[in-house]
């Protein structure tokens, strides 16, 4: 090669280098320009996606919950050694995939909390609420903290009798006596409720209790609310060595009425009168028969009263929407008994209750009564969305309501109850964040889930402890905040205490012995999965169109759409039930050789007529001690109705001194009782 090519190959080159370094220069610029394209939140979920994996991928992940740090290990040893992730990673590279991901999925704790409202499950304290409710509150007493022995939290259920939930006191009339104590507790007073808690510190962020009761729950939670304030002036008065001086002023203000002070008293066990069962420590009993304003300073009992209400945690059911389309306890009117709702809510907002749900929107009853998962779903949001609507039309803001809201699931068997708890955390966040501007807590959905009574059978029985297991497994691989199983029995009776073991060893096992359960999102990344999220989400909103059509959920509830809608569909599972297109092993399919008989249980628990009787003794001396207060208190309540005041802030007052029956006939009075469109 001669000198004159050399050179026309070097000017040749840096001609090409030349125009190579203007090309790039050029796509350097048009990737600037079409960055800048970008959605904020697009290019804020791209900028942070490789330090977010990194989060998940060293040996601890810090977040912060209400100012508190929170350091979690991201991986778990296996017994081969493995280093298993709390936190599986996607492995996506394409930024249109990272983005999709992002925004329908993205990690636990992250909008829109497809996978689960927080980064980690809560440590030290299993998502296991048992229920339970037999007989009078000391048994139940019994029950609940048999349920909670060894365990880290106390996470209480409470299952009320058809007496209570109907707003009615134990009575010895025909269609009330024989159902005192069945199916649920006996609680009519003040006294009841301290009974059934105590050796529980309710302001102890250990300890959560849950009341399923709807048409009287202001009247019931006015009970529980007291019974932590006595409990917060229990403990004052103990840390400062005043027992003996209370107490002579208790026995002072029996002796000038003429009556006995109130005890502990199980009578179904025969334990004896205060004889406490193991694990109670009394804690609440203290104040049996009076209430902490008449023994202690008021400036003192404020200071209780404030803690107590600032600490309790747990959830009132409370939810009149869902009673009326499906399980039928309604006592009052619709619209009062929305009032009401709304009243607590006020009152809570007001007096900073930010650890107790004021309604849990419950789906459960209505797929026990016959609706299929999907209509479930959509019935359930849109009732919860109704509630919503209706407290900002008084004039709450979003923001200081909507975290106080929770909601209650059932957990079938079907395909679409894999991802309830994903479509329902999904749908909620986007409706919060994009139509009622609420931030990240009231974008989150936290709810408790409850396997299927319905799927419980008789014929077969021991089978129905399979069903609950999938069920479960469904709900914990769904993040689900807290979950009850149920007792194989619950067929044919209230469970027995072998029953409830097996059904808390059912969550147990699956949280502390599979392992895949160690890892917190199973679900993600599954082409199954994200289908049918897809799929369920889809016909949700379809039904949430068919309500828009009827006037809303209020409008639907007029024609009973429903009702209706639960009916058929009821109709149609069981009607493949019988003809055995749904099959349900050893009730309909491969039946034993002796014809799948139904079982007749070893024990059958049922309320005792002493209990029926104490139950009535114990509200007639309530009555009786308070009958010159109780007047006052009733007539304040009614006028706080008719003057449009807040009604639970009255109901705090009437149940130191007034009995369930005494408030709701009250009440009745003023806001009417409930009658159904037909």
């Amino acid at each position: 090669m001669n000198t004159t090519q050399t050179h026309t190959i070097t000017e040749l080159n840096g001609y090409a280098s030349a125009k190579q370094t203007v090309a790039q220069a050029e796509l350097v610029k048009r990737y600037q320009e079409l960055i800048q394209h970008l959605r904020p939140e697009v290019k804020k979920l791209l900028d942070e996606w490789e330090s977010k994996k990194a989060n998940y991928q060293g040996e601890n992940f810090s977040y912060t919950v209400r100012g508190k740090e929170i350091k979690v290990k991201n991986f778990i040893e296996s017994l081969s050694h493995s280093q298993i992730p709390k936190i599986a990673v996607p492995k996506y590279e394409d930024w249109g995939e990272i983005v999709r991901w992002a925004m329908q999925e993205n990690f636990p704790g992250e909008f829109p909390y497809t996978a689960g409202v927080y980064p980690f499950k809560r440590q030290g304290e299993d998502p296991t609420r048992m229920f339970a409710g037999e007989g009078g509150p000391e048994r139940t007493n019994k029950r609940f903290h048999y349920l909670s022995h060894g365990m880290p939290a106390a996470r209480l259920s409470t299952a009320f009798d058809s007496v209570t939930l109907y707003g009615e006191d134990p009575d010895e009339r025909p269609d009330i006596y024989g159902k005192i104590g069945n199916s649920g507790v006996s609680i009519a007073t003040l006294d009841d409720a301290k009974k059934l808690y105590s050796g529980f510190d309710l302001s102890a962020p250990s300890t959560s209790v849950s009341m399923t009761i709807n048409g009287p729950a202001p009247m019931m939670l006015a009970f529980f609310m007291n019974a932590a304030i006595d409990q917060e002036c229990e403990k004052y008065i103990k840390e400062h060595g005043l027992e003996a001086e209370v107490s002579a002023k208790i026995d002072a203000l029996y002796k000038e009425k003429g009556f006995e002070r109130p005890c502990y008293n199980n009578i179904a066990a025969n334990d004896g009168v205060n004889t406490l069962p193991d694990g109670n420590t009394g804690l609440g009993l203290m104040l049996l028969g009076v209430t902490g304003d008449q023994v202690l300073p008021a400036d003192v009992y404020a200071q209780c009263k404030e803690k107590a209400l600032q600490s309790v945690r747990g959830t009132v059911q409370a939810d009149i929407l869902k009673e009326d389309q499906a399980q039928n306890t309604c006592i009052f009117s619709t619209e009062f008994a929305l009032r009401m709702m709304g009243d607590i809510q006020q009152y809570f907002i007001e007096k900073k209750v930010r650890n107790f749900y004021s309604v849990s929107i419950s789906g459960y009853h209505i797929a026990e009564a016959g609706a299929n998962p999907i209509t479930q779903l959509a019935l359930t949001l849109a009732n919860g969305f109704t509630f919503v609507e209706y407290y900002l039309s008084r004039g709450m803001n979003i923001d200081d309501f909507a975290p106080n809201l929770s909601f209650f699931f059932s957990n079938g068997i079907d395909p679409e109850y894999a991802v309830i708890g994903r479509v329902a955390r999904r749908i909620w966040a986007k409706a919060m964040k994009y139509k009622y501007g609420g931030n990240e807590r009231s974008q989150m959905l936290k709810y408790h889930i409850q396997t299927s009574g319905r799927s419980l059978h008789a014929q077969e029985i021991d089978f129905n402890d399979i069903r609950t297991t999938l069920q479960a497994l469904y709900a914990i691989y769904d993040n689900c905040n807290s979950l009850h199983t149920n007792a194989y029995d619950e067929a044919i009776t209230t469970p027995t205490e072998e029953s409830v073991r097996r059904a808390v060893a059912i969550q147990l096992i699956i949280n502390r012995e599979l392992g895949l359960a160690k890892n917190e999102n199973p679900l993600q990344g599954s082409f199954i999965t994200e289908e049918l999220t897809d799929l369920v989400e889809e016909a949700v909103y379809a039904e949430f169109n068919r309500i828009t059509e009827r006037g809303g959920v209020l409008g639907a509830m007029e024609n009973m759409y429903q009702r209706n809608k639960i009916q058929e569909e009821s109709l149609y599972y069981e009607m493949q039930k019988h003809t055995g297109e749904y099959p349900i092993i050893g009730v309909n399919t491969f039946l034993s050789k002796d014809g799948s008989k139904t079982i007749i249980p070893a024990e059958v628990i049922r309320s005792t007529t002493e209990e029926k009787n104490q139950q009535i003794s114990n509200l007639r001396a309530v009555q009786q001690r308070n009958a010159e207060q109780s007047p006052t208190a009733l007539k304040a309540l009614k006028q706080t109705a008719v003057q449009n005041g807040n009604i639970f802030e009255a109901l705090m007052e009437a149940a130191k001194v007034c009995s369930l029956g005494q408030m709701s006939t009250a009440l009745y009075q003023v806001g009417g009782q409930y009658r159904r469109n037909m």
